[in-house]
């Protein structure tokens, strides 16, 4: 446990773009190899560019946007002529499956705070999927940049009642909880009524806070009020929110929980055949 603690904490000490060039030099031999056996699908990014979630061969990249898009359609009604927000489009891995979904009367807004994500994904899909539309959002995260615009203050770029689903994959996991909150308020603004938000974080109640504060490979050892961190030196590293906390969370913005899918992240004997590593949680605009 220590010497993972003692590694991630490393890690996390090292600037944003320190970490971009590990990684970037840690999978270039596997991405060059790629590019000669021509494995490489042309939506999907090189290994070693792709920051959220685990690199992975252009297969299984694509195959994961493909289920992030499947429970999309069954957890929040997704429809092909829906407008859709992604919250922290990352580098394209939902939208990839979302441009053989989406029809000509459907539409789909991304923003993401890494510009690199951002370029790749209007340079490829954008480029030839027009009703697909990417935006660079210079805000600050301990994690991922060093941009002086604080979440906090971010107005997100779209009209009000103009979004019919709303999404995120591992967005709410790398965010404080002021930040998380203002999120809520501008999801709610620019939901339609009857709108849906489909989101992913790390949850806990009390059954499982000891077990998720002391487990050897992925714990939340920092005690806060309703949440718990994973370091006090990178609060956007990682957060876990307590369930109750969650709930009054959504209450503030007028949103109606509708449901919480416990991930396999804090199983004692880790059941992989749940839908998603991490908790799922829908929720409409009243």
């Amino acid at each position: 446990m220590n010497k993972l603690f003692n590694l991630r904490s490393i890690w996390y000490s090292l600037s944003a773009d320190q970490r971009f060039f590990i990684r970037r030099l840690y999978y270039l031999p596997k991405d060059i190899l790629d590019g000669i056996t021509g494995k490489r699908h042309k939506y999907v990014p090189p290994r070693g560019y792709i920051y959220t979630g685990s690199p992975a061969s252009a297969e299984d990249y694509l195959k994961q946007g493909q289920q992030q898009l499947e429970m999309l359609k069954e957890h929040a009604r997704l429809q092909p002529d829906h407008s859709v927000l992604d919250i922290g489009s990352g580098i394209g891995r939902t939208a990839i499956a979302l441009t053989g979904y989406l029809n000509q009367n459907g539409s789909y807004d991304g923003f993401d705070v890494v510009e690199r994500g951002v370029q790749w994904c209007n340079s490829r899909i954008h480029k030839e999927n027009a009703n697909f539309n990417f935006k660079y959002v210079p805000l600050f995260n301990d994690l991922y940049n060093t941009a002086t615009l604080k979440a906090t203050e971010f107005i997100f770029p779209y009209a009000d009642k103009s979004i019919d689903v709303a999404f995120s994959f591992s967005v709410f996991t790398h965010m404080q909880i002021e930040e998380i909150q203002h999120y809520f308020n501008q999801i709610n603004r620019v939901l339609k009524h009857g709108g849906v938000c489909f989101s992913t974080f790390f949850l806990y109640d009390e059954f499982s806070e000891t077990f998720i504060s002391t487990k050897k490979d992925f714990s939340f050892p920092i005690k806060k009020d309703g949440f718990r961190l994973m370091s006090e030196n990178v609060k956007s590293g990682n957060i876990a929110i307590h369930k109750t906390k969650l709930s009054k969370m959504l209450s503030l913005e007028n949103f109606e929980l509708i449901n919480i899918i416990d991930g396999f992240w804090k199983d004692k004997v880790c059941d992989n055949s749940k839908a998603e590593y991490q908790d799922i949680v829908v929720f409409r605009k009243r």
